[in-house]
């Protein structure tokens, strides 16, 4: 069974720093693009960011752009998601997923290989 495994979250005081990682089993990053989409209560589900197995190409949402970086270890099985200069509106449960595909400047969506996601809640 392919399995998605997130941590890293937990609250922070805006304007601080957290590191979210996806760990796979049963999963190789070499063959799948893989994604972070956050869910907040209220509100839809936002792709956040995404990485390209391929080539390396990543995209951003607007409303993390120049704060978020996203980066995959191959050799780890890991993606990570780095997260500075948080805002109050960052708060979400974060989820990573496997994507289809990543591409740089185009919006990406899920496939069925989802994390269970993680809490990151930012004060103000």
């Amino acid at each position: 069974e392919v399995q998605l495994v997130e941590s890293g979250g937990g609250l922070v005081q805006a304007g601080g720093s957290l590191r979210l990682s996806c760990a796979a089993s049963r999963f190789t990053f070499d063959n799948y693009d893989i994604g972070w989409f956050r869910h907040a209560p209220g509100k839809e589900r936002e792709g956040v960011s995404c990485i390209s197995s391929g080539d390396g190409s990543t995209y951003y949402a607007d409303s993390v752009k120049g704060r978020f970086t996203i980066s995959s270890d191959n050799a780890k099985n890991t993606v990570n998601l780095q997260m500075s200069s948080l805002k109050p509106e960052d708060t979400a449960v974060y989820y990573c997923a496997a994507v289809s595909p990543c591409v740089s400047g185009s919006y990406f969506y899920p496939t069925d290989y989802w994390g269970q996601g993680t809490q990151v809640t930012v004060s103000s």
